[in-house]
């Protein structure tokens, strides 16, 4: 399922920030915005342009020139949306009057994902400029994309959580990248797209350095699979600022699929442990999370905490421990909780 990064949503609240006179809070979803004052009122429908997203150059976002302008031989030119702070209170997203964007339709409705039909595409510079590679092609169709649902993006979810055994695992700051055998061969790949060994690919170098290959060859040969897809977190020196305080790489396995079908928690330690694969850290193992942690706020206190080394973690992810489809979100249900204390120190 593809990220809404630019969509029709409701502002449910509006709150005044203590000293300013042209700016207020505005909450939408799991999140709260700062805005003009006066610009909105509770319950208005409005365009939310998420955290992480990259906005075309057009007159309705010049305003954030002096802050967010990027241009880079990657990405090219465009506004950059991150977690920023305006008289001590913290402004996750953009919001703006649906009246500014002409091409939306009058009748768009609440939820209606505009992101194409505004141009907005994600900011993934810093993964593609620091773990690539000599890219062959784009990701195959044996392995998904490892975007996971903010539950600030989607409070809903938590919901879903109802009754079930879930864990929460430690969200480590690197940049994800998959191993995978299916009919067409082995692939090697990060976020978009497969690799080439050529030498030119930090992780690819990894694999070939511990025997990746042979290992996932190996194991799809004795459980007769006809695909296995392993994806993790690569994190080493010179990734994503190193916020691990890495001496040399790791990758951290998160997800394994067989026969392209998702594993639950047992199995994927099961596995881990027979190939001698790292695995993130696993928080907690319990039963029904609505219970515990009913609301995004504390989640988001949950989600606070350190690595090993006393760098601020990034945050949690929520899983299942056996998975479980949701048709919320159109793929296996799973959330991340990022921490707002990471966003502000490193964004």
């Amino acid at each position: 399922m593809s990220r809404k990064l630019a969509s029709i949503q409701r502002i449910w609240k509006i709150e005044p920030i203590e000293g300013a006179d042209r700016i207020e809070l505005a909450y939408v979803l799991g999140w709260q915005c700062v805005v003009n004052k006066g610009q909105f009122k509770p319950m208005d429908l409005a365009v939310y342009f998420e955290i992480d997203s990259f906005l075309p150059i057009r007159p309705e976002y010049e305003f954030m020139r002096a802050s967010s302008y990027k241009n880079t031989d990657i990405m090219g030119e465009g506004f950059r949306l991150k977690t920023q702070k305006f008289r001590g209170q913290v402004s996750q997203g953009l919001l703006l009057p649906i009246d500014k964007f002409p091409e939306i339709p009058e009748n768009a409705e609440l939820g209606t994902d505009v992101t194409e039909l505004l141009h907005v595409r994600k900011w993934e510079i810093e993964e593609r400029a620091t773990s690539g590679g000599t890219v062959i092609g784009n990701l195959p169709r044996s392995i998904p994309h490892t975007d996971e649902t903010r539950v600030q993006a989607d409070p809903e979810i938590i919901k879903e959580f109802a009754g079930l055994r879930y864990y929460i695992s430690t969200k480590m700051d690197g940049s994800s990248h998959s191993l995978s055998i299916d009919e067409d061969g082995f692939h090697v790949t990060g976020h978009n797209y497969e690799y080439k060994d050529d030498g030119n690919s930090d992780f690819y170098n990894l694999v070939n350095a511990r025997g990746y290959r042979a290992r996932l060859e190996a194991f799809k040969a004795k459980e007769g699979l006809d695909s296995l897809t392993v994806q993790g977190e690569f994190c080493a020196p010179g990734i994503q600022q190193n916020r691990l305080k890495l001496k040399k790489p790791e990758w951290y396995v998160f997800t394994i699929m067989e026969n392209g079908k998702r594993v639950g928690l047992d199995r994927m330690l099961e596995i881990c442990k027979e190939l001698e694969f790292t695995t993130v850290p696993i928080e907690e193992v319990d039963n029904d999370l609505t219970a515990k942690y009913p609301t995004v706020e504390a989640l988001l206190e949950r989600a606070e905490g350190n690595y090993p080394n006393g760098g601020r973690k990034e945050g949690i992810v929520i899983r299942p421990t056996e998975p479980i489809f949701s048709a919320n979100i159109g793929a296996e249900l799973s959330m991340k909780v990022v921490s707002n204390k990471y966003l502000l120190k490193n964004e």
